[in-house]
């Protein structure tokens, strides 16, 4: 028997408790371990429990759950990691499918149907319910054309680096961008770094002046044209 090794990540542990006691009736299902999103032994626990699959609720990381999500992969390339949340964000789950997340499920559902996905996921299945995949593969399918659509200097940023020069572009302070984006005026000054040095500069204003003649213009951070 092929059993999924379990490792649960949620801030509510007495539902992380009783949820494990309900799936250690299932033969093919072991939880190796619970803990808490903010938990500094997380990463080391992924490494030494080695789970197949890692079910988290994302919804107190917010717009960080992309990297929440690839740090858990970073740890353990191989591991599948399941959105367990009684959260429905289209946004949140569409980074979660970008990080890698193989499935999106409802704290609201039954155990027969978490059991089914922690089972499926462990095949290379996916699973996100329906009122979310519409928005999930529309962003994907998006994604892909941008990326086709891509070139000249400016193919080497990421999609939040572009985002972050964007706001410069537009005259845009690094506090106001970062309240633009939803992330910290720290992640904005990283991004930074890494733009410079991607594209060679040693300046904002000569990264401004590189975007420009790659095209990009001065947008309307409220109107986002």
């Amino acid at each position: 028997m092929n059993v999924v090794r379990l490792l649960m990540v949620d801030d509510h542990l007495m539902l992380t408790e009783a949820l494990s006691v309900r799936l250690s009736t299932v033969p093919d299902l072991w939880v190796v371990g619970r803990c808490e999103l903010t938990d500094p032994r997380l990463p080391e626990m992924v490494r030494r429990l080695r789970p197949d699959v890692i079910t988290i609720d994302v919804e107190p990381a917010g717009t960080a759950a992309g990297e929440l999500i690839r740090g858990l992969q970073r740890e353990r390339p191989d591991v599948r990691v399941v959105v367990l949340t009684g959260k429905h964000d289209p946004d949140q789950a569409v980074e979660a499918a970008r990080a890698g997340a193989s499935a999106w499920v409802s704290k609201e559902s039954g155990v027969d149907e978490l059991t089914e996905v922690l089972r499926g996921v462990r095949e290379g299945h996916a699973w996100f319910p329906p009122e979310l995949l519409g928005a999930v593969l529309g962003e994907l399918r998006e994604d892909a054309v941008r990326a086709t659509e891509r070139s000249g200097p400016l193919d080497v940023l990421s999609d939040r680096e572009r985002d972050v020069l964007q706001g410069m572009v537009s005259g845009r302070r690094g506090s106001q961008i970062a309240e633009d984006l939803k992330i910290s005026t720290e992640t904005v000054r990283t991004h930074t770094r890494s733009i410079l040095a991607k594209l060679h500069v040693h300046s904002q204003l000569e990264a401004v002046s590189v975007a420009t003649a790659a095209g990009m213009r001065v947008r309307d951070p409220r109107s986002g044209r």
